[in-house]
């Protein structure tokens, strides 16, 4: 057992913590929002005054923040985990963030202190019963060392040096919201040339894009989309997914378009909602055209 400090405590990074606990882990949280940690204190973890003190307390550190900003601020300045880290911490950030604020990230810890970067892949559901698939990325002795406690949260695989973790989560992530954009327009162009809904999912069911369309389509139906993953970090995440490709200098023009879409429906004003909203957008586009 291990003093894990888990750093953000959103939807996915408190049933991460409560994970831990279960496991019999002795439990440091911090939040900006303190009131967060009021659930995980009265089961038995200890509540930091900062990220800093949250790093001097334990031998193995989460992030699990809304994006490469919110990272920033909580390891820089005199309060954040950098302050804290000494050579005998690890740190495993689990936020999906990119490769650059990853390399920014080791840039700024002290000498000696372990670093991996290990997103994951999977929504609430997952962090809370412990089936998430996590991308380690950082030396293959470091990741072995903590591969059981990572098994908590679930099913870590290591898939390189530093920085393959964050280079794995967005290529996952990329797949995600092209097949949404796919099964969208697939839907609108049924609508647009007179297919009734029911005989275009019996058509797509025919078709690679089936098994979605048979997982997304009660949520088309009743346009509830149960929120899981908000399309305004979907955005985030989109983003991150074309700026990797441009610096690696690779043409990703679907990827590009399935962007457009999540930034038209955050526009439209479904920020707020699931990301899988964004096929109501594409859909109630297309019959208002």
């Amino acid at each position: 057992m291990a003093t894990v400090a888990v750093i953000g405590l959103g939807g996915m990074g408190s049933r991460m913590a409560g994970r831990l606990l279960d496991a019999g882990h002795d439990l440091v949280v911090w939040n900006r929002t303190p009131q967060r940690a009021s659930n995980l204190v009265a089961r038995g973890a200890v509540a930091a005054d900062s990220p800093a003190e949250a790093a001097r307390r334990a031998g193995f550190v989460i992030t699990m923040l809304s994006g490469p900003a919110a990272l920033q601020e909580v390891v820089e300045g005199p309060q954040g985990i950098a302050a804290g880290a000494t050579a005998s911490t690890t740190l495993a950030e689990m936020s999906t963030v990119g490769p650059p604020a990853v390399r920014r990230l080791a840039a700024m810890l002290p000498d000696g202190v372990g670093l991996l970067d290990a997103p994951v892949l999977g929504s609430v559901s997952e962090a809370e019963s412990g089936s998430l698939r996590i991308f380690v990325g950082g030396p293959e002795q470091l990741a072995q060392q903590w591969m059981p406690l990572l098994g908590a949260l679930g099913s870590p695989v290591h898939v390189g040096p530093l920085g393959a973790g964050a280079a794995a989560k967005l290529v996952a992530n990329s797949t995600l919201f092209g097949v949404l954009a796919v099964l969208g327009e697939a839907l609108a162009l049924a609508d647009g040339l007179g297919l009734p809904r029911d005989t275009a999912f019996k058509v797509l069911a025919a078709t690679p894009v089936g098994p979605q369309a048979d997982r997304r389509r009660p949520a088309i139906e009743s346009d509830e989309f149960p929120l899981r993953f908000a399309l305004s970090l979907a955005r985030k995440d989109a983003d991150l997914v074309v700026a990797a490709a441009k610096s690696a200098s690779v043409e990703l023009p679907v990827a590009a378009a399935a962007r457009q879409w999540i930034v038209a429906a955050q526009q439209a004003g479904l920020g707020d909602r699931d990301y899988s909203a964004v096929l109501a957008h594409i859909t109630g586009t297309a019959r208002s055209a």
